[in-house]
């Protein structure tokens, strides 16, 4: 019997022999996949886009040229928007009203008067002149951007390109204040020029003067592609990226799309939208054990009482959004013919958007933020290029696919983030949170004062954000 087993235990052994080393490989490389595997950073496929009229062409290649662009008026433009001032009917505000219920109609007489009487378009197009725009051809629609670069660069400094992507209801113009800042640091006491940008800030299509998608589908990812096609047109292979509001969720999106092209990114305000058991803990725990969800006293500060300022208050002031998002030609129609409507509908969003607490006033506290001229100068913007249609189909084509923009925030950011939270943005969301969806974050920054458009309210304090983001990730 024991010669008889001796072949059977041979057998088994060469089996061991074999299995053994096998299964040791296949452990093995299953460990090795899951190394790798934590490692490698997920993005956003690229993909490809044509948003022209009709169907793309089949042969020739686009036309990749960067045109000159200049904003320009005419007396028959002039004259049609004082017409249509001049004709203007108003409802009588209901008394103590104040913005409480929208726009108040007897300050937008004033504002109206104003702009009818006072408000020089023909300056204004100067000042928007005064920086270089241009215009190139991406997926079949003109681009339309500003590029301005530093007149002055100190020995030994590297110049940063920076493109900052504004939002909705703004435009590129929201810049004009930070741009100096950021291209001049020395000439305003900012830093000496030891952080230095040439800027350049794009309109998205469909705003102002880039052209709007002649198709369906035009969303926040095929902004981001469009935008990274124009940055490497350019000639930039890697540059830092800037946004709010919309411009938060395309240049997020566009460092999911291509990490490897994006220096870092800086957001005053960033879209945590996917919820959690965690979160719901950290929310209910937050008011009396921050400290235990990982939250500061400046954040309970800002959060609480939870239901009043992330519920009510959002829910108050996002009845456009729903609008927006679902049948966004139906409204336009009216802004689009009235000038009238087409200001009160944009220029609430800058009273209650800079600070909650303005809808107590009867002028919205607009002109204690802002000047008549400035906020003028970006609803012509969007009045003169018969844009805002365009604009608010962004949230349907955006929402429409992805109800909770949460589609693209299962893919992290890898990229050193930088987050300014200013007090009076919409909603707040700490870093403990940030977090969760931005894996780098290299700064996370509660500013003393400012809201929403904070390029446009507070562009220094945004700036000087910036620049110390910028220096840091430069220093990694």
């Amino acid at each position: 019997q024991t010669i008889l087993c001796l072949p059977r235990s041979f057998e088994y052994s060469q089996k061991n022999a074999v299995l053994v080393p096998v299964a040791a490989l296949g452990v093995g490389g299953m460990l090795v996949y899951w190394l790798r595997s934590r490692h490698t950073i997920k993005t956003i496929e690229m993909g490809d886009g044509w948003w022209g009229s009709g169907e793309r062409p089949l042969k020739g290649k686009e036309d990749e040229s960067i045109r000159p662009f200049k904003i320009e008026t005419s007396d028959k433009e002039i004259e049609d928007l004082h017409r249509r001032l001049e004709q203007a009917r108003y409802t009588p505000p209901l008394e103590g009203a104040a913005f409480h219920y929208g726009f108040n109609s007897s300050y937008l007489r004033k504002v109206v008067a104003y702009w009818r009487n006072q408000f020089d378009w023909r300056k204004q197009v100067e000042v928007l002149n005064k920086y270089p725009h241009f215009q190139t051809t991406i997926e079949g629609i003109d681009i339309h951007f500003i590029h301005v670069k530093p007149s002055y660069v100190p020995h030994g400094r590297a110049v940063q390109p920076l493109l900052m992507v504004h939002g909705w209801p703004g435009s590129f113009y929201e810049f004009y204040k930070i741009i100096p800042l950021l291209t001049e640091p020395a000439g305003h006491s900012l830093n000496e020029g030891d952080v230095v940008f040439e800027v350049i800030c794009p309109s998205i299509p469909g705003y102002g003067f880039s052209e709007a998608p002649h198709q369906k589908g035009f969303d926040a990812i095929a902004t981001a592609r469009i935008f990274h096609k124009l940055m490497n047109r350019l000639g930039f292979k890697e540059y830092y990226l800037q946004g709010g509001d919309w411009g938060s969720h395309i240049t997020a999106s566009m460092a999911r799309m291509l990490p490897q092209s994006v220096k870092g990114l800086h957001l005053n305000l960033i879209f945590i939208s996917r919820q959690s058991l965690r979160r719901m803990i950290s929310v209910m725990l937050g008011a009396y054990v921050p400290w235990l969800v990982g939250l500061t006293r400046e954040d309970v500060q800002r959060m609480y009482p939870f239901i009043q300022k992330n519920i009510y208050e959002l829910l108050r002031e996002s009845g456009y959004l729903h609008i927006q998002a679902t049948k966004p030609d139906t409204a336009g129609c009216g802004l689009n013919d009235s000038p009238v409507g087409l200001a009160a509908y944009i220029l609430e969003k800058f009273s209650t958007w800079t600070d909650k607490s303005l809808l107590h006033k009867d002028d919205g506290g607009l002109e204690s933020k802002y000047s008549l001229d400035e906020l003028l100068t970006n609803v012509m913007i969007y009045w003169v290029t018969s844009s805002i249609v365009s604009s608010m189909r962004f949230y349907k084509e955006n929402f429409s696919k992805d109800p909770g923009l949460t589609a693209s925030a299962r893919v992290g950011v890898y990229v050193p983030t930088g987050i300014a939270a200013f007090p009076q943005e919409l909603v707040h969301t700490p870093r403990a949170w940030a977090k969760e969806t931005f894996k780098n974050i290299v700064t996370y920054s509660y500013m003393p004062r400012g809201g929403h458009f904070a390029a446009f309210e507070e562009p220094k304090l945004l700036a000087q954000d910036i620049m110390h983001f910028v220096r840091k990730v430069e220093q990694l």
